[in-house]
């Protein structure tokens, strides 16, 4: 901590178990800065090896951490249904230029239980034919779930590709009532 008692230049992270398995949340003094889908103990050291190396810091486990309270009481609320937003302050650090511009627009102007198309999402930001690199947007999400990408569908009613899987995307679209509840 630093003389204010700040968590200054610190990156924290926290596993949180939910009904997708469990997510590796980061954060850092300017907000939530990553969060990983099926955070085994191999992929979580994968990711916080990634984390060091693109913000200059060793991630430290602080499940108690005051910069990663309010996350994880979000995102437990989302998964139990009792939220629909996130409201939360975000670091955009790990991304930049258009994927961050898509990434924005996604997160405030998606809601939750609605989806939108690659190339709608394009058009959004100003770049109509853009839908394939939405598409790498959207593999570059540093913060699924809270910037949902899930929401993110092809135009012809499919359901895309996810970096956390299709079955993944399913359960989280099926929690916002987009899909059904899968039967197994």
């Amino acid at each position: 901590m630093d003389s204010d008692g700040q968590y200054e230049q610190q990156v924290v992270w926290a596993v949180v178990g939910t009904g997708i398995g469990p997510l590796l949340l980061a954060a850092t003094r300017e907000g939530l800065v990553n969060v990983v889908f099926h955070a085994t103990d191999a992929v979580h050291d994968r990711a916080l090896e990634r984390l060091a190396s693109r913000l200059g810091r060793q991630p430290v486990e602080a499940p108690g951490s005051p910069l990663l309270a309010e996350a994880i009481r979000q995102v437990e609320a989302y998964f139990a249904g009792e939220r629909r937003d996130f409201e939360l302050p975000l670091d955009w650090s790990l991304i930049s230029g258009f994927n961050r511009q898509v990434l924005r627009e996604l997160a405030s102007g998606v809601p939750y239980g609605a989806v939108v198309g690659y190339g709608d999402l394009a058009g959004r930001v100003g770049q109509p034919g853009a839908a394939q690199a939405v598409g790498v947007a959207m593999g570059s999400n540093p913060l699924p779930v809270v910037v949902p990408c899930h929401r993110v569908v092809e135009r012809d009613g499919g359901i895309g590709g996810f970096g956390g899987g299709l079955e993944t995307k399913r359960k989280l679209l099926a929690l916002e009532g987009v899909l059904p509840e899968p039967l197994f």
